[in-house]
């Protein structure tokens, strides 16, 4: 599976921080935001056409993100190697870190793994993104600047054979300083079907990202979770960016007040 000179080198690689010193609140963060395959691994045993499917990443999410973060001047992390390769928003017992079976799809290359080969792929990807998440927010804190955590991903129309009608959701545990202004802000829009905890909520451990760096500093946090059918090309990449920074902009987590410049919003 690679020997661990390799994997070290690409670990330098493998994670990438945009705007490290934006004025904005907000450090934004895309778990699964490419389906990058380092080449010594191969394409895992799967054909080339399987990598472009949500399997391998969240499509459409770190052009979003992206957006966001230019239009916010917020701070960006997000992975650069695919969660075929280790899933970077688990802990390192998760029964799916390095999935077998990824929805389901069988994963050839991840069956029957040493421990030298799943200690490769955490330093490979799993152990920068989150050192560097850590890096960022400990500067953060150490200069006084407020900081709230949003991560983006996106979701499939269909899951085993089960359609989801959301557009977006927001996933949240008990603090929802965060959640509670933007799924205000978002009902108010019409004709858009707000998911709360749907399509995943914190008890599908999905949620490990901003419990490690959220959570666990009481830094308010939320997640943002868009059908990827609704960013599958640059003008709906573009609509969600757009509004999700106007909400986002708006938002006093205080006092959990609702943008309302937004609630008269139509998709």
């Amino acid at each position: 599976m690679g020997t661990a000179p390799s994997a070290a080198r690409e670990a330098s690689a493998s994670v990438r921080v945009s705007r490290r010193n934006g004025a904005s609140p907000y450090l934004l963060v895309c778990d699964h935001a490419s389906n990058f395959i380092p080449a010594h691994f191969g394409t895992l045993g799967l054909d080339e056409a399987e990598l472009t499917r949500h399997i391998a990443w969240d499509p459409g999410a770190l052009p979003v993100v992206t957006r966001m973060s230019d239009a916010l001047d917020a701070t960006l992390v997000e992975s650069r190697v695919s969660r075929l390769i280790i899933d970077c928003n688990r802990p390192l017992d998760a029964p799916d870190l390095i999935s077998p079976v990824s929805e389901t799809t069988v994963v050839p290359g991840n069956a029957e793994l040493s421990e030298a080969d799943r200690h490769e792929r955490i330093a490979l990807s799993w152990r920068p993104f989150h050192d560097t998440i850590a890096d960022v927010v400990a500067e953060r804190l150490a200069e006084g600047r407020e900081t709230r955590l949003v991560s983006v991903h996106s979701f499939t129309p269909v899951y085993k054979g089960v359609d989801r009608p959301w557009h977006i959701g927001i996933i949240h545990d008990e603090d929802d300083r965060l959640a509670r202004p933007m799924i205000g802000a978002l009902k108010g829009v019409v004709g858009l079907e707000v998911g709360v905890n749907q399509p995943y909520s914190p008890a599908d451990r999905v949620y490990y990202t901003l419990e490690r760096h959220g959570r666990a500093r009481d830094l308010a946090c939320a997640m943002i979770e868009i059908r990827n059918d609704e960013i599958g090309d640059e003008a709906g990449q573009r609509k969600w960016a757009e509004l999700l920074s106007a909400i986002l902009a708006g938002v006093n987590p205080a006092n959990s007040s609702i943008p309302a410049t937004t609630t008269r919003q139509e998709r």
